[in-house]
């Protein structure tokens, strides 16, 4: 590139955009701590007592719940920097998407629960992503939070994809319409996983990467998974074919898993997060997938 254009090296990648990169034999380390200490000391959260996880089990905010605040901005502000945050923490994604859906009238109970993500963010000061090199096998795992808004009663869906033991790709958001029972809601969850999934293979293909495997799609709800293996159960569910049956997850070039969930955690949506919060990095494997919810088991 320098004989095409005036370039200047300055040596390994160190420090970008608040993002702190860290470099080792076995690989290398994500982490935005400088960015998460800067937020902590302009909310005046620094000294603030540390919560082992981003929101309590079971949480749900409402529009309705608390008083509105008298100066909207901080929260907003504040808000903002959490969302850039999220960009080496997936561990916050569900509770940030929880604080986002109330920008427009944030109230005194959606400042508590930002404080409690501040909280979480200064125990797990030194978290982040954790990349090293391994085998090039996509794999899919989705979960969802069935009719979890107390105000519109919408179903939060989210998914983690990884390439070998690297997470590379998620998502935590509310489905856009409202589902009348769980096996619809996952099956929803499934068939927007399998798209995502779609793209990053054709993605790899375009760039001329050869994957070792068939992509896997894991999900741990029985119902969803028989209507996705069985076309014959189609029929029945012609509510859901007007938004997504052309986007089915049909196992044609990958496959579709059921995954067991483990009896100390509450899957994904329910509040699947990694079960040692003592360690001091996320390292992105298929033991660390449910965090992306909701935060506490």
């Amino acid at each position: 590139m320098q004989k095409e254009f005036p370039v200047k090296d300055l040596g390994s990648l160190s420090f970008f955009l608040g993002i702190h990169v860290t470099r080792s034999s076995t690989g290398i380390h994500l982490c935005q701590a400088k960015y998460v200490t800067d937020i902590l000391h302009r909310t005046k959260m620094i000294e603030a007592k540390p919560a082992k996880s981003p929101c309590p089990s079971g949480s749900q905010l409402s529009k309705l719940n608390g008083e509105s605040l008298l100066d909207p901005f901080e929260y907003k502000s504040v808000v903002g920097a959490l969302q850039y945050c999220t960009l080496t923490r997936p561990d916050i994604a569900f509770s940030v998407n929880q604080l986002c859906q109330h920008m427009h009238h944030p109230t005194v109970t959606h400042w508590s629960a930002i404080k409690r993500v501040l909280r979480y963010l200064k125990n797990t000061l030194h978290h982040g992503l954790f990349y090293s090199s391994s085998n090039l096998q996509l794999n899919a795992f989705c979960d969802l939070d069935w009719v979890g808004c107390p105000d519109d009663r919408r179903s939060t869906f989210g998914f983690a994809i990884f390439l070998g033991n690297c997470l590379i790709f998620w998502s935590s958001k509310k489905q856009p319409v409202v589902s009348r029972s769980s096996t619809e809601a996952e099956y929803r969850s499934l068939a927007i996983t399998t798209n995502e999934l779609f793209w990053l293979r054709m993605l790899f293909q375009e760039i001329q990467i050869s994957l070792s495997k068939a992509p896997v799609v894991w999900c741990d709800n029985v119902s969803a998974l028989s209507l996705a293996a069985n076309p014959v159960y189609h029929a029945r569910t012609k509510h859901i074919e007007v938004d997504y049956q052309r986007k089915s997850p049909q196992p044609r070039h990958h496959s579709i898993l059921h995954l067991h969930s483990r009896p100390n955690c509450r899957c994904v949506h329910q509040g699947i997060v990694f079960s040692s919060v003592s360690i001091s990095k996320i390292q992105a494997t298929s033991d660390f997938i449910p965090f992306l919810l909701e935060g506490a088991c």
